[in-house]
């Protein structure tokens, strides 16, 4: 049977504080933070974590959470979303007008029955959730996944700030990496659902657009990743990636691109550029944007990993969609009584390119655009004969006025049907449909 915490079970008698729990004697460890309202919860699960080699403090309520995090650091939080006074997602907001996903990772703790919560939480920068009961064993994946993910990171951060030693300590880091998927190669199936989770949850609802997706990996763990993003009032962004290579070291540098791609707070978001101290936020160019992304991602001796990214930024006033394209395959424009277009920039992929082009198209009401990983138009039949552009654009442009979810979801299975069932490379497909 699963291993699972649910209060009262074998809870330890403790006085309650009225503000928060002091953690044990530093020791190195990953610093965890617990925020649950039942004192019963919370110490179960802070002395189940501490066995398991975390360092842990705990806090009984939202206020004493952000005071503990404004005065001591932490490497994750384990937030509650129903509490008293001020809820977990509440708290959820405060901590990402401060730290990004990458500085503080933030699981939730939900019940099955808190799907809006979860979504809700999703859209406002959590990195993951886990529902009650609790399973010790997926929660203990699930926090050393992030908290590898967010060393990953920082990582990567510190070596941009010496640039002498950047190779040799990339190398040493795409080693640890290595290392680490060996290692947990039995976590794979739950690394799997992490993954999953940041996918697009609920397909925002954007007046005069339609969206719909498609996601399926060769493998437990995925080198894609594709989003729907509302960036304010006017402008919708979309991607699909594609990390070069399969396994655990693609995943993760998949993971930790979305993770850059992301709205989070604005204030360290690469979609978002501040134009004037005293002026808002706007949306990031495409070009822009891979630019950023570029720099993030450097080409790192050794490791031999790149991504290519299309990266779309429609606007719903004028119609105009703006887009790049890093080394990925262009996208399929599809206007009625019109061929098909190519939708491509031409562009290197992140991590080998320099400098990135925007190209602009016009949009009418009616029209298509499909984007994909080149695990479509590259799937082998037996005979290793390619599917190619040809027959996608084929495909879709048989099925006329169906369903836009309902063309995706054909494709998809034409596409499986050509490798005879056995997917060789991960399959994305976005679609946007101008109603």
């Amino acid at each position: 049977m699963p291993n699972t915490i649910s209060p009262p079970i074998l809870t330890p008698q403790t006085t309650e504080k009225p503000a928060a729990e002091s953690r044990p004697a530093a020791t190195g460890a990953s610093h965890i933070l617990l925020v649950d309202d039942n004192a019963n919860s919370r110490n179960v699960l802070q002395k189940a974590l501490t066995q398991s080699g975390f360092d842990t403090s705990a806090a009984p309520d939202g206020k004493s959470a952000l005071t503990m995090i404004q005065g001591e650091r932490f490497d994750l939080v384990l937030l509650d979303v129903r509490m008293p006074d001020i809820s977990g997602v509440e708290v959820l907001k405060q901590l990402r007008k401060t730290y990004s996903g990458t500085e503080l990772p933030v699981i939730m703790v939900t019940g099955n029955d808190e799907s809006a919560d979860i979504v809700q939480a999703l859209e406002l920068g959590a990195n993951d959730y886990v529902t009650k009961p609790l399973d010790f064993g997926v929660t203990v994946a699930r926090i050393r996944m992030h908290l590898q993910l967010k060393h990953s990171v920082e990582h990567v951060l510190e070596l941009e700030a010496t640039m002498a030693a950047r190779n040799t300590e990339l190398e040493s880091a795409n080693a640890e990496l290595r290392e680490f998927a060996r290692q947990k190669q039995i976590e794979l199936e739950t690394a799997a659902r992490v993954q999953a989770a940041f996918l697009p949850t609920a397909i925002p609802k954007v007046p005069g657009l339609r969206f719909a997706w498609a996601f399926e990996p060769c493998q437990e763990l995925a080198g894609d990743s594709l989003n729907i993003l509302s960036l304010d009032s006017y402008h919708v962004a979309f991607y699909v990636l594609d990390v070069s290579g399969h396994g655990m070291p693609a995943a993760l540098l998949a993971v930790a691109a979305t993770r850059i791609l992301s709205v989070g707070g604005h204030a360290d978001s690469i979609l978002f550029t501040k134009p004037a101290e005293d002026l808002p936020a706007e949306p990031t160019g495409p070009a822009e944007v891979a630019r950023r992304l570029n720099q993030k991602f450097a080409w790192r001796s050794g490791a031999e990993q790149f991504l290519t990214l299309f990266y779309g930024l429609f606007n719903l006033q004028t119609r105009m969609l703006t887009y790049v394209s890093a080394g990925h395959p262009g996208g399929i424009l599809f206007s009625r009584g019109c061929a098909a277009i190519t939708l491509d920039g031409g562009g290197l992929p992140i991590a080998i390119g320099d400098t990135y082009e925007e190209q602009r198209v016009q949009l009418k009401p009616g029209d298509r655009v499909y984007l994909y990983s080149d695990g479509v138009t590259e799937a082998m039949d037996d005979s290793r004969k390619m599917l190619g552009r040809d027959k996608v654009v084929e495909h879709l442009g048989a099925a006329g006025s169906t369903g836009l979810d309902q063309t995706v979801a054909d494709l998809l299975k034409s596409v499986k049907r050509w490798q005879g069932g056995t997917l060789h490379d991960d399959i994305s497909i976005l679609a946007m449909e101008c109603e």
